[in-house]
């Protein structure tokens, strides 16, 4: 495999334009939007860096696996960052659960309402989140929320990459550089479908098993009846074990999915 080419001068200067960013709106301090993946824990050690008062944020919902809370708490430790963990309902909330495509709109307005009131109980004026320029050529309502909401992305404003930010942080020896990407159990239901705590609960459980074989990236998505199992792409050769595959669905159809089934293709954005 042929090995990337890294422009390190180039990855320097949008480290020290990042800290000098944080250095000049964060003056009060900085609160961070913290989910524990790699743009926002890479960008929570950056602030750290430069500002004394820095709380590392993690919004936790109906949405959210409890193993993705675990790994929050495990990289703020690491870090070293002040970390808290605040609550939200999202089943409540029709254009929520409803399901059609403005739901990370509705998701994340919620969410930064919920920081902004605690940046304003702990005297912090400047909220931050580690949205990346590669995923500005993603369909994102989110982030128009992020926008709307007057948080600032930091990476998106010295235009770094998402390999540029793992890169930042295997330069900064944090441990968590190649942690494969995350999203909210609600990403595996199809718009249209209605969102419910039972769902979600299922998709947790499917995912959890699949982890629990030693699948590095993991997504199950759930279609009613069917469950559609995807895993990393250098990961799918698992899959040429038969025992393997009748445990996976014996274990899935115990949920309550009626029938089981792989995306040939994988997982493909990591």
């Amino acid at each position: 495999m042929l090995q990337r080419s890294w422009n390190f001068v180039e990855i320097h200067s949008k480290v020290e334009k990042l800290r000098n960013f944080i250095s000049d709106v964060g003056k009060n301090g900085v609160v961070v939007m913290f989910s524990g993946g790699v743009d926002s824990a890479t960008l929570a050690k950056l602030c750290k860096d430069v500002v004394d008062d820095v709380f590392a944020v993690t919004v936790v919902s109906e949405v959210i696996p409890k193993s993705d809370v675990e790994d929050a708490k495990s990289i703020a430790e690491e870090i070293g960052v002040n970390h808290h963990i605040l609550e939200v309902k999202l089943l409540n909330d029709e254009n929520f659960v409803r399901n059609n495509k403005n739901r990370c709109y509705f998701c994340k307005k919620k969410m930064i309402r919920k920081v902004k009131e605690f940046a304003v109980d702990v005297g912090v004026s400047c909220i931050v989140e580690g949205t990346n320029v590669s995923e500005l050529n993603e369909d994102r309502p989110g982030y128009r929320a992020v926008v709307e909401e007057g948080v600032y992305s930091p990476w998106v404003e010295v235009g770094a990459t998402k390999d540029e930010i793992r890169q930042i942080a295997k330069m900064l020896g944090l441990s968590f550089h190649d942690k494969p990407p995350t999203t909210c159990l609600a990403t595996r239901i199809p718009f249209g479908s209605v969102i419910t705590h039972e769902r979600l609960k299922r998709i947790e459980k499917a995912e959890s098993i699949l982890k629990n074989l030693n699948f590095k990236v993991v997504r199950v998505r759930d279609y009613g009846d069917v469950a559609i199992v995807e895993v990393g792409r250098e990961e799918r050769a698992k899959f040429f074990d038969i025992e393997l595959m009748d445990v996976v669905s014996r274990m899935l159809k115990d949920l309550g999915y009626r029938y089981v089934t792989l995306n040939l293709e994988g997982y493909g954005r990591f």
